[in-house]
């Protein structure tokens, strides 16, 4: 008893010990001496274990896919390079000073496993600059990062720099000058300049969306209604007037007429059409060209137009709204009872069906709002 007594002296004294020491402020916390050679090795051994556990029942999906490594390398560039680098150049000074210094990651991915990256991306590290994702609903956007990591190393300055700006056509002064400046800086490097989408399906294409629609699903990711740490930081940082400029370049181009699609897409497509044109009533799913078109008749203009657009990034949204992760305008409630209803083979054909029509000629763009 005499012995427990001890201990918890002991115990009490060190506690409060501790707490002096803590509130004498002797301890510093300067970054710049950085930590002990034993604090860094604990510290790391320390995440490298958790992250191993809690990763082990990640099921990794198919992440081979140039699409997926293109949206993921678009976000890198935009919110990861300035502290991890990037092929071709040395590991950015200013976040080197930090303690712990966040890895460069072009020489340091090799050694962790897919899963683990998913986990590091989704989560963060706490007690280090790594934020958590932004949506921590999108596990897609997650997967897309994690496709591009798995190839990062791989990458020669040249490649990556090709990879995250494409091919971009040469340009006079006077084309320069039609494109606005917040387009250049913030959206062509993903959807183009001219509103395609950079022809993968990573990214939607926006030309010729209605522009009331365009500056409403800006406006939702700046307010966090539509969800994408992707998207979401970007519009934030974009005033009420830039979203407009944005959404008329965009809305004002020529959308994209899809080519033929092949012959083995004609079943498919047939489905899909017999989906978007009549619905299916017995199972309570509506026609979707009521709100969606093609049609020469005016429509709620805070309703996507679809014909034209990626069958891939068509798939991802339903899913997305079926789940109900995807967020966006007020409307957006409206397509949860339908997509919970849609089977995975349904929302295949009607995304091929749209996918393969082009958008008929519609009344002009109305002012968005």
């Amino acid at each position: 008893m005499r012995r427990l007594r001890t201990i918890i002296v002991f115990l009490a004294l060190l506690a409060v010990g501790g707490v002096l020491v803590a509130a004498s402020g002797i301890i510093p916390i300067k970054a710049s001496s950085g930590h002990w050679a034993l604090t860094y090795w604990f510290l790391s051994f320390s995440m490298n274990r958790s992250i191993a556990t809690h990763s082990m029942g990640i099921k990794v999906p198919e992440i081979a896919d140039p699409a997926l490594v293109l949206q993921g390398a678009g976000h890198y560039e935009t919110g990861c390079r300035f502290c991890h680098g990037r092929p071709g150049l040395r590991h950015p000074p200013i976040p080197g000073q930090m303690t712990p210094p966040p890895p460069y990651l072009p020489s340091a991915l090799p050694k962790w496993e897919s899963g683990g990256l998913f986990y590091i991306v989704k989560h963060g590290v706490k007690f280090t600059g790594m934020p958590a994702w932004p949506a921590p609903q999108r596990d897609d956007e997650v997967w897309a990062m994690v496709a591009f990591l798995r190839v990062l190393p791989k990458l020669t300055g040249e490649q990556y720099e090709k990879l995250i700006r494409g091919e971009v056509p040469a340009r006079d002064g006077k084309q320069t000058k039609e494109v606005p400046s917040v387009v250049m800086e913030n959206c062509g490097r993903c959807h183009g300049m001219d509103g395609l989408g950079r022809g993968v399906g990573a990214f939607p294409r926006l030309a010729g969306q209605h522009i009331p629609y365009l500056y409403a699903s800006l406006s939702a990711y700046a307010r966090g209604d539509r969800h994408s740490g992707m998207m979401e930081p970007i519009a934030t940082e974009l005033s009420p007037e830039q979203r407009r400029v944005l959404a008329r370049y965009y809305g004002n181009l020529p959308p994209y007429v899809p080519t033929p699609p092949g012959e083995g897409l004609a079943g498919a497509i047939a489905r899909g059409e017999i989906i978007a044109k009549q619905g299916i009533p017995s199972e309570r799913i509506p026609s979707c060209v009521d709100c969606h078109g093609p049609s020469t008749i005016s429509r709620n203009p805070y309703y996507p137009v679809l014909a034209g657009q990626y069958f891939q990034y068509l798939v991802s949204q339903l899913k997305l709204f079926a789940k109900e992760h995807r967020g966006g305008t007020p409307y957006v409630r409206l397509m949860h009872p339908t997509a919970h209803q849609l089977t995975e083979e349904q929302i295949r054909d009607v995304a091929r069906y749209y996918a393969s029509v082009p958008a008929l000629s519609l009344p002009p763009n109305a002012p968005e709002q």
